[in-house]
Parts: C-alpha cells; structure tokens; sequence
C-alpha cells in the first residue's frame, strides 16, 4: 500500500530562495541521449534538448525544472555538494588530458563529472531496457488458461467483486452457455464464425469448445467472454455473418442445420445486450486532470494534492501535484478509502500538507464530491471511540500482519487515527487513518478467538502476549466491541480459489494471487510463487481484488507466478522490504481461548461467536456477539 516513509516534520521543504553565483555551460551536445527519469529516450521535434543533466548526481530531468536559472543542478544540495567536491572534480579533470575513449567521443564537450554520470545512467537505461524486456517476454508466456487447467485450479466468480466491470449484472453466465465466436479451424480466407459451449468458467475467462466436438478436447480454447469477439447465439443471422463448422469435423454431418437446431434447443446463450453492458461497466467517472487528496505514501498521517494521470480499468495513477517531472505517484483504485474530494482533510480535522503551487494548473480542476466512496454513517454523540484505547489493526507497513495498536486522535465522520504499538515515530508522522467501520480494525482479542497471529509491540518482553496484562501495564481499556463493524456480507469466497490482486505494498504491480484463508470477511492473499510472509489480509469487498481476465480485459499489465530465480534476484525490490519488516515485527504464540475467556477486559465479559472452518465458511456467519449478563 505505501512505500514507506521518512521522519520529517510536515512543514518540510525542498525549496529555497537563496542565489547562487553560477557560470554559463555549454548546451549538451546532440549526439548525447537524452534520458528521461522513467528511462524513455527522448529529444524534442526541432532537435534540441528540454531536458538538463545534474552536474554532480547525474540525474536527467525537464530544464525548466532545475535549480537555479544556469540549470546546472537538479536541487540545493546537489549545487552545494559540487562546491565542497570542486577538489575531486578538478582532479577527475586531468584525466581529459588521456587519450580518448569510447565513453569520452560520446561525452565530449561536457564537464567530466557530468560525463560520466550522464554515460552511467545511460548505460543504467540500457540494463533496464533490457531486463524489461525479458519480463515482458516471461509475462506473454503465462496462461491463466494454462495455468488453472494443469493445476485444476479454481478460480473466484465474477459475482464476487461487485466493483470490478459486470461484477453486479453477471447474471446466469455458467457453464453450457452457447456463444458465437471466430472459427480458427478454417482455412477461408474471411473470417467466419461458429458456436461453442463454455465447458470451465475462470473469472472472465471461459474454456470453450466448439460445437459437434463432443467429448473430444482438441481443439479446446481459451478466451475473454467480455472480449469483443464474442457474441451471443443469433448474432451472426442479424449481423449476416457465415456460420461455419471447423474443418476438422466439417464431414461429421450431413446437416449442420439440423444439428445446429437440436443442440440448442433449451440452451442457453448471452443476453442480446451483453456487449453493451460489458461497455457501460467499464466507463469511469473519474478523467485525467481531476484534483484529489490521497495518502502521503512518505508520511501516512497526511493528506496531499494529487492529480489524476491516468485511468485504467477504474483504477487511478495519481501524481502528486508538486511532481515536476511527474514520476511521484500513487495506484489506487477510485473507490479506494485513501482518496478523497478536495476540502476532506480540513472537513475532519485531518493533518493535510499544503502544496507550494499557489494556484491550480491549467485544465486541472476539482473532482466532484459524490465521486468519492461513501462511508457508513455514525453516531459519535453516545458512547465513542477515545483517545488511547486499544484494539487491534492491519499495519498499512506490513499487511501480512495484525498489531496490537492504538487510537491516537478521534476526528470527525467518524474518522480515526490509529498508531501501531511499539514502532511508532516519535511525531506521529506514520500514523494512518481508518474510518470506525472500517474492516481493517478488530476488536481486543479478534486474534485469538479466530486463530490468527498477533503481533505484539516491537520490544515488548512479556511473552507470551497477554491483552489483560497489557491493558494493566499501559494503564489502558480496550475499544467497546459494540463500535466495530459487524457486518458479514455472503461473499462467495473459497479457500483456494485464484483472482488477481493488488500488492499494496507496491500498488502499481497486480498478480496472481490466491485466498489461502477466511476468517468472516477477512481474506487472506497469498501471492503464487513468493513466500507466505510476503501474503496480506485483505476485506472481501476490498476494490485492489479483481476476476481472473480482469488484467487482459482491461490492459493492464499482469504480473505472473515468481519463478525461484526471480525471487532470488529481487534483493532490492519491495519484497524484500516486507521481509525484513516481517522479520522484524515477528509474533509469538497466542495464549489459549481459554485463558482470554477468563480475562475480563475494561470491564466487559464478551465471547466472539467463532466462524466456521476456513475450508468451509462463506462469510455468512455473524461477526461476533456480546454475552448477555
């Protein structure tokens, strides 16, 4: 969800309106790559530069962007560390005077530290460009199809994510529903078209066969149902396109008419409208330009500006409005609870960071308000969340795991800040917001009763946890259980079933994922192919969950299973954040039901009714339920 964080207070700045006394520089030769951050080469039309290298770190940005008006340096610090390293540059100087190199023919004419940094990220690009490539090469070899029939794999219904196009209008849409699709089994040179039978339905993906092939697998095929080459039976005689049976069985029968007629009699097909409801599913309220406030990723307790870049499949890249080069950004879906209409944060009380721009860009403009996802209303008059109580929560840092927290500040709407115990920053600046229903929150002892690890406070050496010798230590109560969302909904979630899912630890990327287990409306996702302390919980209504085809429908890019050498070469990647974090924050063994059944907590002595087995529930047990005295 976030990719960390760094101490700072929230007035920190970047800029500065101090001059510097700076000489000209040569324009960069033609003959240089220009390297944009995102690693494109680009040029302008007439052949000349917009783009400026940093004479001391060598990054390559717009020029209009950079410090000072010579366009030297891309910040203060990088024009103050080339004055303290003015010694080094002009030692690095005298090697101008060695024969010319390969590196120095295309860097000529340029101050040396600038050479070479510019020549190290281009060869840097190059590397990337290269590795690129490869993943692309090993993602077009994955198959869903593939891959859910050499496993027998399962994969979750459409109904399940009403968020997701025709999540709430999939109707009857199972198998032995006929469609028309293109004949590949042809050899004339139109494309013609036949019926087949959906024999195995994974998310929008179907495994067809085409009609008159019986029992016989051969030619069995995977496809899109919401692609645009599929039509529902009768398509092809209103649109007066051929119906053609395959070659391959094209002498089986004398009269396909006839076969055709007694196959389909009582069977069932797409709905005539399908392809329309399909298209209207997928249009998106929100546009490119509209204004936002989201999640500071850097510090979890604010709010920033950001601006909506692009929109794929209902899913946002937002820039954060004071990104110049506009490579500060943040995935999230447009229902997502992180996004809010411009004015939320001042609304609720919320810490929000004031951009430096004084004046809203040209053709930007404010996201209407009933856009947004609306929260559950509540009732803060009577008894309400306080400062200090405690509870349980998903840390939004490592989502694997479920921390004994704290609320930290009550705002309005229901709003609260929550901070996670034992690994806070001292000025708060990780702590993060969830509203009272949120399904991310639980009740003192959720953990226990159903099962799963807790993690105690970083440093806390009583062990094993304890929450009643804990409340007595802290001089703390825990949060009434009657505040918590109890609401179930019957999900239609199975262990094991496949679908794709947001890492939220690096929101942009989406992968086949797995529900490993469930526990009311809390699933577990487990990420095929990486270890189980990289898996998150997640709530079954969550919109970073998506069908199986969601990517293909909709274009986005689909991270495959991780293979062991891929795995082994992400040293450096965000995975290996969440390990060591995971490692860090590793749990202990839970006390026993019994042991927190006999504990009396703020007071109250409550039972949770435990749901059903993971291999059985469907979400449609209660919550849990208070003891009558």
């Amino acid at each position: 969800m976030f990719d960390g964080y760094d101490s700072c207070s929230e007035d920190t700045s970047s800029s500065s309106s101090s001059e510097e006394s700076e000489e000209e520089v040569a324009p960069l030769p033609s003959n240089l790559p220009i390297i944009k951050n995102n690693g494109q080469v680009y040029t302008y039309p007439d052949g000349k530069s917009g783009m400026a290298t940093c004479e001391m770190c060598g990054m390559v940005g717009v020029r209009d962007a950079f410090y000072s008006k010579t366009k030297r340096f891309c910040s203060v610090s990088c024009s103050r560390s080339y004055s303290s390293n003015s010694k080094k540059a002009s030692i690095l100087a005298r090697l101008q005077g060695k024969p010319p190199t390969k590196k120095a023919k295309v860097l000529q004419k340029q101050p040396l530290v600038a050479k070479l940094a510019a020549y190290a990220q281009y060869q840097a690009t190059l590397q990337n460009q290269a590795k690129t490539k490869a993943a692309a090469v090993s993602m077009e070899g994955f198959s869903w199809g593939n891959y859910i029939n050499s496993n027998s794999f399962i994969a979750a219904p459409v109904t399940c994510f009403k968020h997701a196009p025709m999540g709430t209008c999939w109707g009857d849409i199972s198998e032995n529903v006929r469609v028309e699709v293109p004949n590949t089994d042809c050899s004339l040179p139109t494309k013609v078209f036949w019926i087949a039978g959906i024999v195995k339905l994974a998310g929008y993906n179907a495994l067809l066969r085409y009609e008159g092939f019986e029992n016989d697998s051969g030619l069995d095929f995977w496809c899109n149902i919401c692609g645009s080459d599929i039509h529902p039976v009768g398509w092809c005689a209103a649109s007066g396109k051929p119906l053609v049976p395959p070659r391959t069985i094209q002498h089986k029968y004398a009269n396909w008419k006839a076969f055709l007629v007694k196959r389909l009699t009582g069977a069932k097909t797409l709905p005539p409208d399908f392809s329309q409801k399909v298209s209207e599913s997928m249009q998106y309220p929100f546009k490119p330009c509209m204004r936002v406030e989201v999640v500071d990723k850097r510090h979890l307790c604010r709010t920033r500006v950001a601006v909506v870049e692009s929109v794929i499949g209902g899913r946002l890249r937002l820039v954060y409005e004071e990104s110049e080069d506009r490579t500060d950004d943040f995935w999230c879906h447009m229902h997502s609870p992180l996004i809010h209409h411009i004015g939320w944060s001042r609304s609720i009380g919320h810490r929000f960071k004031r951009s430096d721009i004084t004046k809203k860009q040209d053709g930007h403009f404010d996201t209407p308000p009933h856009l947004f996802a609306k929260v559950k209303e509540v009732d803060q008059s009577g008894e309400w969340f306080k400062e200090g109580m405690k509870l349980e929560a998903i840390d939004p840092l490592n989502l694997s795991t479920i921390c004994v927290a704290t609320i930290r500040k009550v705002l309005a709407d229901g709003f609260l800040m929550i901070g996670i115990d034992g690994s806070e920053a001292a000025d708060g600046s990780d702590w993060f917001c969830y509203h009272a229903t949120s399904p991310s929150i639980f009740p003192v002892g959720f953990c226990e009763i159903n099962m799963i690890e807790l993690t105690p406070p970083r440093g806390y050496t009583k062990l094993p946890f304890k929450w009643f010798d804990y409340l007595r230590e802290t001089g703390s109560i825990a949060a009434p259980v009657k505040l918590f969302n109890k609401d179930v909904p019957n999900h239609g979630f199975r262990v094991g079933m496949k679908l794709e899912a947001v890492d939220l630890m690096e929101p942009r990327l989406i992968c086949v994922a797995t529900v490993t287990r469930i526990i009311h409306r809390l699933l577990r996702i487990h990420f095929d192919g990486w270890e189980e302390e990289y898996d998150q919980w997640v709530d079954c209504e969550s919109p970073d969950l998506y069908p199986v085809g969601w990517c293909q429908l909709t274009g986005y890019q689909l991270q495959p299973p991780a293979s062991q050498s891929s795995r082994e070469s992400q040293s450096g990647s965000s995975k290996q954040k969440k390990k060591a974090k995971s490692q860090q924050y590793k749990g202990h063994k839970k006390m026993t039901t019994l042991q927190l059944k006999e504990e009396l907590i703020d007071g109250e002595d409550y039972n949770f009714l435990q749901g059903a087995s993971d291999q059985e529930s469907n979400g449609s047990a209660s919550f849990y339920i208070k003891q009558e005295p």
